[in-house]
């Protein structure tokens, strides 16, 4: 297969200054693309402020021939989610990729943790998705063409103990992906999200000794598949996890049809209802939640067929 490259693509990364950020950010411009790298520069906690790190990462892509501008605007505000698009706008004219990246952690368990640390940190990571997505998608859909990769975690999939606001955000981000997915089909616009697995700053307080080589470059080509124009998916989840690359997917039991249900109808049959054998998955794109209901409609007629 001939080299996949960006040339001529513009792509807005958040939280772009450090990390995974940072491995997308160098991969996608050494391909080509024109990079803004949006970072504040804050604190794990997203304390702080310090322009150093977008810089840092804006020369390393000059000093190796690539185009990038730095970015401090928060995404989690309207206002600096807009000015993060904008700024690819007054630099390069357009936009073309955008991959939410951008986050804070503030741990708490669901006994303690403060309504304002749940709070901020749905601000950065969820309506920070939205505040950047809201802006770009219309530029996207104009011009009949873009590419978003949204961050997601295992997290939001299975959840994780001390870190509600965290995951909660995580699975958030899943469905906002999905509303791009089936808006953008026929628009020319792809939305996808990422469940990395990285030794980053983020894995503070975790001991890693034990884990196999797990740096962000490791992460960064299964994004920059899903931020190309051969990208053919759409809707979908990827993990990436010390250098296993998968596909995560809903699904559903075949589930038991009755006219009518007791309390004691649904004890006596849980088993049948919860058996994972033959289990369905529905595609969000073009309407996954249609053929869910299709599904569900046709066993009234005896008929499991969609």
């Amino acid at each position: 297969m001939s080299e996949l490259r960006f040339d001529d693509r513009v792509a807005v990364i958040t939280g772009a200054g450090r990390g995974l950020g940072r491995a997308y950010a160098l991969l996608l411009a050494a391909r080509g693309a024109r990079i803004v790298v949006n970072d504040l520069g804050v604190s794990l906690k997203g304390e702080g402020g310090d322009a150093g790190p977008a810089e840092d990462v804006v020369r390393e892509i000059k000093a190796a021939g690539g185009q990038a501008i730095a970015n401090t605007d928060s995404v989690a505000t309207p206002a600096g989610g807009k000015a993060v698009i904008q700024s690819a706008l007054d630099h390069f004219g357009r936009i073309d990729i955008l991959i939410h990246n951008a986050g804070i952690v503030r741990r708490g368990s669901l006994e303690e943790l403060s309504y304002e640390d749940f709070e901020r940190v749905l601000d950065v990571h969820l309506r920070g998705g939205f505040h950047v997505v809201r802006p770009a998608f219309p530029l996207m859909a104009k011009a009949g063409y873009g590419r978003i990769v949204m961050t997601s975690s295992i997290n939001g999939l299975y959840g994780n103990a001390n870190v509600v606001n965290y995951s909660v955000a995580k699975a958030g981000l899943i469905a906002l992906s999905n509303v791009a997915a089936l808006e953008g089909a026929a628009k020319g616009i792809k939305s996808n999200a990422i469940i990395p697995a990285a030794v980053t700053r983020m894995s503070e307080g975790v001991d890693t000794s034990a884990f196999p080589p797990m740096d962000p470059e490791r992460v960064a080509p299964a994004v920059a598949y899903l931020a190309h124009e051969n990208c053919a998916m759409t809707g979908e989840l990827l993990i990436s996890a010390a250098g296993r690359v998968a596909r995560a997917f809903p699904a559903e039991s075949r589930g038991v049809y009755r006219s009518a249900w007791t309390i004691e109808d649904i004890a006596a049959n849980i088993d049948a209802i919860r058996s994972t054998a033959s289990p369905e998955v529905f595609s969000v794109v073009p309407h996954g939640h249609i053929d869910h209901l299709r599904y569900s409609f046709a066993m009234t007629k005896g008929s499991a067929g969609k």
